[in-house]
């Protein structure tokens, strides 16, 4: 589990600095820069929340395969899941180009917000088809339990999208500042510098060789199997981003200075839950090569520890943020209200965090054991009440703000951990985890050739 772990926390602790560094950037320009930098993300982010069709259901797949020792299987699981990337992110990044201004509105995008956030999105949306390519290859490297090559690849792509961000935002000699567009662009070079690295590791680690036609295709039979995961997977991401994209809504109706808020508070709380993030994906990976291998008590002691560290780790790096939450909100402005308002909300976050570890954790390991239609169902009632109707309620109706925001994130994130565990804890996944062994199993005795057609 460490061995995984830790290049899944860097890889994480990476992609939240370019964000935080993004967002100071932006709030040097101006507070209304920095809620246009948050609200641009957050769209781009929903749209890439397609891409969980499959992107949940790759690793399962391959690593129960690669469990059972079927390499050819999941070989053309993997060449599969490329084409479908191609799909996926060119459909997204289509929809950030002609919908940027219709899908800000719907956000309730301040007036003043609209003329930063709308360009900025535009310039985004080539990095949401690579970012989907780049996505699914990793994951392929991760599940072959190549997660520090696939960490070097994260390394090399932050390292040239901060190198190129500084001058394209804020100018540089002959280079002129051009503010949130250059964070954009500096973004997409990046992802495309990773794609490359991407390639290069798949031939000399994996020895897969992208063929063109790969690039395209969309073989039914590999994609049925990632689908049977990932559909109900990108049902429950889709849901939850759904609501917190309401939320936000609420937010943004509040002014540009909540908005702003929001946003420092939330690029601080990416990195108090790195750590189960990190953990909930090493726990897909591990489980779903224990299921592949038939060896369930040992994936259900395995969530158990798991679980157990995370929810300390969570709890101590939450009270270190709100600790140091006057001089961390400093980071990104001077407004007593705005750095006031935003220590508020990180000392909610020590509430909220050990119920989101409970969800980061079980629900990857639920969605490896095979047992993934649960968690959407489960969950779907309180992502539409608790979080996005208890976020409008508590808010707006009652007037708390803010504060009144989190409060249904925690809400939310502990009603949902909580049905997960029961779920765990009383094995009830047990029958999707032998059906999986079971399919794998049969896959085993499917000629090689077949297998990889």
């Amino acid at each position: 589990m460490l061995s995984i772990v830790w290049p899944l926390f860097m890889e994480l602790w990476l992609s939240m600095a370019l964000g935080l560094v993004g967002t100071a950037l932006a709030a040097r320009i101006s507070d209304v820069s920095a809620g246009a930098f948050a609200l641009g993300l957050q769209v781009s982010a929903t749209l890439f929340i397609l891409f969980r069709v499959i992107g949940a259901g790759v690793s399962v797949v391959l690593t129960q395969n690669l469990g059972a020792g079927q390499r050819a299987a999941a070989d053309a699981v993997a060449r599969a899941v490329l084409g479908a990337s191609s799909w996926i992110g060119g459909i997204a990044a289509l929809a950030a180009v002609l919908g940027a201004a219709p899908l800000l509105r719907l956000l309730n995008a301040p007036a003043e917000v609209m003329p930063l956030a709308t360009p900025f999105l535009q310039v985004l949306a080539p990095a949401l088809l690579l970012d989907a390519w780049n996505a699914t290859m990793s994951s392929v490297m991760r599940a072959h339990l190549r997660s520090r090559e696939a960490l070097a690849v994260v390394v090399a792509m932050q390292l040239c999208h901060l190198a190129l961000a500084l001058p394209l935002m804020l100018g540089w000699g002959f280079v002129p500042a051009m503010g949130l567009t250059g964070f954009a662009l500096a973004l997409g070079l990046s992802r495309a510098l990773g794609l490359a690295l991407h390639l290069l590791l798949w031939r000399a680690r994996l020895g897969l060789r992208p063929r063109w036609s790969d690039w395209w295709r969309l073989p039914a039979r590999e994609l049925a199997a990632v689908l049977h995961i990932g559909l109900p997977g990108a049902a429950e991401n889709i849901a939850y981003r759904l609501a917190f994209v309401v939320s936000v809504s609420v937010a943004a109706s509040l002014g540009a200075t909540v908005l702003a808020t929001q946003a420092y508070a939330l690029q601080l709380m990416g990195f108090v839950m790195m750590f189960g993030i990190a953990t909930g994906f090493a726990v897909e990976i591990v489980v779903g090569h224990l299921i592949g291998a038939g060896r369930l008590h040992a994936a259900h002691s395995l969530v158990r520890r798991a679980l157990a560290r995370g929810l300390v780790v969570s709890v101590v790096v939450a009270l270190a943020a709100a600790l140091a939450g006057p001089w961390l909100m400093g980071w990104f402005t001077n407004e007593p209200a705005i750095i006031a308002a935003g220590v508020t909300l990180l000392w909610l976050t020590v509430l909220l965090e050990p119920g989101r570890t409970f969800n980061l954790v079980v629900i990857n390991a639920l969605r490896a054991a095979g047992d993934a239609r649960y968690p959407v169902i489960a969950g779907a009632a309180s992502m539409l009440v608790v979080l996005a109707g208890g976020s409008w309620f508590l808010g707006v109706h009652l007037g708390l703000g803010l504060p009144g925001l989190w409060i249904a994130y925690a809400l939310d994130e502990w009603i949902r951990g909580l049905l997960m565990w029961r779920r765990w804890a009383t094995q009830a996944w047990v029958p999707s985890a032998r059906a999986a062994h079971r399919r794998v199993r049969g896959a085993a005795q499917t000629p090689a050739g077949e297998a990889s057609s």
